[in-house]
């Protein structure tokens, strides 16, 4: 579907030089971060900025990812039997392939929660899919299937939630479970194992995506988790260094600014901030503050821009914290339930809640909503995947449609 965008909602400019990240390849972008060089992506906007929206078989809370003009996404029906790796056409949304992904173990998985929910993780060479019981899978760019692996059973009620990522030669993978857990690298190649790091084994669900950082003259691979976080050698698995949570669930992906790693839990508890290049159990030496934080559980990545970190709650709740010291500025409620990742591009954080609206946030010490944007989704849509700023559009992901929002990049 193609309509025109009314005058007052042309905040795109025909400035090539001004577009977002050419490709948005992986979960969180480039650095996982939810982080967007872009200056200037639409900040309003309404149902008539929607470019075309496409409906895929069955549903998911993958978000979508893109190399060129070809965006990637998952779904599943049928409890898990059936599931699917689609690729659409960035500039029409035509469905170009799709392959299906049988999995003979249908596993229980939380209400909140699909059978499709890590999202895809792509190089220009090949496209990556996770689906925890139902295997990770490779394909072609044209879709042509190169290789899949089982890497678990992953008992629990809960579900999969964690995405692979591309690091060099390497797919890495987070596998925790309720039972045997374990980080894993894959040959991007060929599928083979390359390296298995251990993990706890009574964690309640594999559902935090790993993020490398630069730790000095060292590369982490960091990884929150139910105890807290720990950091590995991406080359080998070696633990490097753990430093204990103060709650359960660590869904929420750290993140990495002014030199510090700000990490939220999913269940309540403090939120904390620690230093990274460590050695061993580092939660007394490395632990630079932590704060009460406000709203009951949270789902969404913090985000940290300039001296301020917003964190929000699954519920709404949204609080600003001094990246430096933690003191609280403010803890106000958004008005919906957000679960989504969110995303900051030119200075302001982009809020995706679950009812379809994006709330568009400047970051201070008191609130201040830039807008508030619609898609014109039905009644009972349900958005937990999170934005993609590519090429100078939002993608945006319900549970079974994908919308194209914005003026056409050239």
């Amino acid at each position: 579907m193609k309509s025109s965008l009314a005058l007052s909602l042309a905040i795109f400019t025909a400035t090539a030089a001004l577009r977002a990240e050419e490709n948005w390849a992986r979960f969180g972008g480039p650095e996982g971060n939810g982080r967007s060089a872009e200056s200037a992506m639409a900040v309003k906007w309404d149902a008539s900025a929607v470019v075309w929206k496409a409906k895929l078989k069955g549903e998911g809370q993958s978000s979508v990812v893109n190399w060129g003009d070809k965006l990637f996404v998952t779904s599943a029906t049928d409890k898990g039997a059936k599931r699917w790796v689609h690729c659409l056409d960035r500039k029409t949304g035509k469905v170009l392939w799709e392959r299906e992904v049988a999995s003979a173990q249908q596993e229980q998985i939380h209400k909140m929660n699909t059978w499709a929910t890590p999202t895809c993780v792509t190089d220009g060479e090949r496209v990556i899919a996770f689906f925890g019981p139902g295997g990770i899978h490779c394909f072609s760019m044209d879709g042509k299937p190169l290789w899949q692996r089982n890497l678990g059973e992953f008992p629990g009620m809960w579900g999969i939630g964690a995405s692979p990522i591309i690091d060099g030669k390497l797919v890495i993978q987070n596998c925790d479970a309720e039972g045997a857990s374990s980080l894993v690298a894959l040959d991007k190649t060929t599928g083979a194992p390359v390296w298995t790091a251990k993990r706890d084994d009574k964690p309640k669900g594999g559902w935090s995506t790993p993020v490398i950082i630069s730790a000095g003259t060292r590369r982490e691979l960091i990884l929150n988790g139910e105890q807290g976080v720990n950091a590995y050698d991406p080359a080998t698995g070696k633990d490097l260094w753990f430093c204990k949570g103060y709650a359960g669930r660590g869904e929420p992906v750290p993140v990495l600014d002014h030199g510090l790693l700000y990490v939220v839990n999913g269940q309540p508890g403090n939120t904390y901030v620690v230093k990274p290049g460590g050695s061993g159990d580092v939660s007394e030496t490395n632990r630079v503050w932590n704060a009460k934080r406000v709203g009951g559980r949270d789902l969404p990545t913090p985000a940290v821009v300039g001296e301020f970190v917003l964190i929000s709650s699954l519920s709404g709740m949204l609080s600003s914290y001094d990246a430096k010291t933690g003191a609280i500025h403010f803890s106000e409620r958004l008005g919906s339930a957000v679960s989504a990742t969110p995303i900051t591009a030119g200075g302001l954080v982009y809020f995706q809640m679950e009812n379809g609206e994006v709330i568009v946030v400047k970051p201070g010490k008191a609130i201040e909503i830039v807008s508030k944007n619609s898609v014109g989704n039905e009644s009972g849509e349900i958005f937990r995947a999170s934005l993609s700023p590519i090429q100078g559009q939002w993608f945006a992901r319900s549970q079974s449609t994908v919308y194209c929002i914005g003026a056409m990049a050239q």
